[in-house]
C-alpha cells in the first residue's frame, strides 16, 4: 500500500501540523510505502520571498527528520523538484469544471480571510490532485476539513479516466453497484489511468484549535509552533483565548481551547482530574495553561534537541530531499507514461 502526505512551506510547523497529519505519517512509515512532499509550489500562491521559501523549505525537511521520520522507510522530496507533477497538473486542468472549484470550501474561507483571489489560489486543489494521483497513491491522511480536496481529486481523477476511456464510467458504475450491495460503497475505485485514492482520516484528532479556537492555521497566526524558542512558546500557550469565569466557578470546556488542547497531550487519568476539576471550578486558566506548557516541552523536548544537531549538517538534509525525489520520481515514471499515451501526447 502506497500512502502519500504533504505539508506546505509556507510557514514554521505547529501542533496543528503535528496531530493532524505528521504524529499519523510516523506510525504509517512502519507499515506501508509511504512517500512525503514538502509543498513548495502550494506555498506560492501565500509567499512572495524566495529566500524565505527556501528556508523554510528547509526547515520543515528539518522538523520531520527531527520528529522521527526515517527516510530510508520514506520518500521524502521537494514538491518542485518532480516536474511530473506540474505536467499532470496540466493536464488534468483540461477536464476539471470551473463549478467544482468554485465549490472549494477552503478556497471561500481563504476569500473570507481576506486572502487574494488569485488563479492560482483558484486552482490550488488541482495541484493537489496531482501530487496524489501521480504516484498510484493509495491512501492519503487527512484531517476531517481536507476531506473535500481529497473527494475533488477522486472526481477530477474520474474526469480524466472517462474523457479518455469510454468504458470507464461503465466500470466504476459496477464497482459501485457491487460495493453498495456489500454495504461498503465509499471510496469505490475500478481501473483506470489514474488510481482513485482512498482518505485515511485520523478521527479523534483531525482538527486541533488555534489559540483563538478557531482551526490552527499558519493563515490566521494562531498556531504553537513545534521548534520556536522556549521563552516564545510559553509565551503563546500563555496567550490562549479564555472567557472571564472566575478561578473558583465551575468552567465550560467549550469557552477555550485549553480543555481541547490539553486532551492531546495528557493521559487519560489527567485528563479525568481536569476535567473534574473544569466542572467543579477552583483552577484559573492559568493553572491549566501552564499545565500544557510542561506536556508540550515534556513531548517535544527531545525532538526539539534533535533538531539543533541536524542544522550542523545541511548537506545530509539536502541529499534526504534529492534521494526522495528520485524515488517519487521512479513512481511517477509510469503513471505519466500511461497518461501521455493515452492523451495523445506519446
Amino acid at each position: 500500500m502506497r500512502v502519500l502526505s504533504g505539508i506546505q512551506s509556507s510557514g514554521k510547523l505547529h501542533i496543528g501540523n503535528y496531530f493532524g497529519a505528521i504524529a499519523q505519517f510516523l506510525e504509517l512509515q512502519h507499515q506501508a510505502e509511504c512517500f512525503i512532499f514538502i509543498a513548495d509550489l502550494h506555498a506560492l500562491t501565500t509567499l512572495r520571498d524566495g529566500d524565505k521559501l527556501r528556508g523554510l523549505t528547509r526547515d520543515v525537511a528539518l522538523d520531520y527528520l527531527a520528529l522521527g521520520l526515517d527516510p530510508s522507510k520514506v520518500a521524502l522530496f521537494r514538491q518542485s523538484d518532480i516536474p511530473e507533477v506540474t505536467e499532470l497538473l496540466w493536464i488534468l486542468l483540461s477536464v476539471t469544471p470551473m463549478g467544482l472549484l468554485e465549490r472549494a470550501v477552503s478556497y471561500k474561507d481563504k476569500l473570507a480571510h481576506g486572502i487574494s483571489a488569485d488563479a492560482g489560489l483558484f486552482t490550488y486543489p488541482v495541484l493537489m490532485a496531482a501530487d496524489i494521483l501521480a504516484y498510484d497513491s493509495d491512501e492519503v491522511p487527512v484531517g476531517k476539513d481536507q476531506i473535500q480536496h481529497l473527494e475533488m481529486a477522486r472526481d477530477i481523477a474520474i474526469k480524466l479516466n472517462a474523457a479518455f476511456d469510454p468504458k470507464y464510467l461503465h466500470r466504476l458504475n459496477e464497482a459501485t453497484a457491487a460495493a453498495k450491495a456489500k454495504g461498503a460503497a465509499e471510496h469505490v475505485s475500478a481501473p483506470g489511468l489514474l488510481k482513485l485514492p482512498r482518505a485515511r482520516i485520523q478521527e479523534s484528532r483531525a482538527v486541533v484549535p488555534g489559540l483563538d479556537g478557531q482551526k490552527m492555521s499558519k493563515s490566521y497566526g494562531n498556531t504553537i509552533d513545534l521548534f520556536a524558542d522556549d521563552a516564545s512558546t510559553k509565551k503563546r500557550i500563555m496567550s490562549i483565548k479564555t472567557d472571564s469565569t472566575p478561578v473558583e466557578a465551575p468552567k465550560d470546556p467549550n469557552a477555550t481551547p485549553v480543555h481541547a488542547l490539553l486532551k492531546l497531550f495528557a493521559s487519560v487519568e489527567e485528563m479525568a482530574e481536569i476535567d473534574r476539576t473544569f466542572r467543579e471550578g477552583g483552577k484559573g486558566y492559568g493553572h491549566y495553561k501552564q499545565r500544557l506548557a510542561e506536556l508540550f516541552f515534556e513531548k517535544f523536548g527531545e525532538a526539539r534537541k534533535n533538531r539543533l544537531e541536524l542544522e550542523k549538517d545541511p548537506e545530509k538534509v539536502e541529499r534526504v530531499l534529492r534521494d526522495g525525489a528520485e524515488r517519487a520520481r521512479a513512481a511517477a515514471a509510469p503513471v505519466m507514461e500511461r497518461v501521455r499515451r493515452a492523451v495523445g501526447l506519446r
